[in-house]
């Protein structure tokens, strides 16, 4: 059974960084394609960043470009957000999500075939 569990998230100032990761189940981890996304209150889900299959290709949104890097570990089956100089703006529960059958997701979320529960980020200003 393939499982998407995200951690590390919480309530922090301004301007912190905070780590997000997320851990696979699966043996083929290695070969799908990870995306973060994330949901405001009241909000749509939306694209945060997606790292190909090698993690030589990554994409951000616009809003997270220059704070916010993903990256994978795929002999730990994780993969990363880092996120600096965070906004209370970026306040959202953040998914991981994964593609088993594309070297990149993108940005769409009909990409991606399996999702995590989620993780709350709350910045205060």
């Amino acid at each position: 059974q393939i499982q998407l569990v995200e951690s590390g998230g919480g309530l922090v100032q301004a301007g912190d960084s905070l780590t997000l990761s997320c851990a696979i189940s699966g043996r083929t981890f290695s070969t799908w394609a990870m995306g973060w996304f994330r949901q405001a209150p009241g909000k749509e889900r939306v694209f945060v960043a997606a790292i190909s299959v090698s993690g030589g290709s990554t994409g951000y949104a616009d809003s997270v470009k220059g704070r916010f890097t993903i990256s994978r570990d795929n002999a730990k089956n994780t993969v990363y957000l880092q996120m600096n100089s965070l906004k209370p703006e970026d306040t959202a529960v953040y998914y991981c999500a994964a593609s088993t059958e594309r070297y990149y997701g993108g940005t769409s979320a009909g990409a991606y075939d399996y999702w995590g529960q989620g993780t709350q980020v709350t910045v205060s200003s």
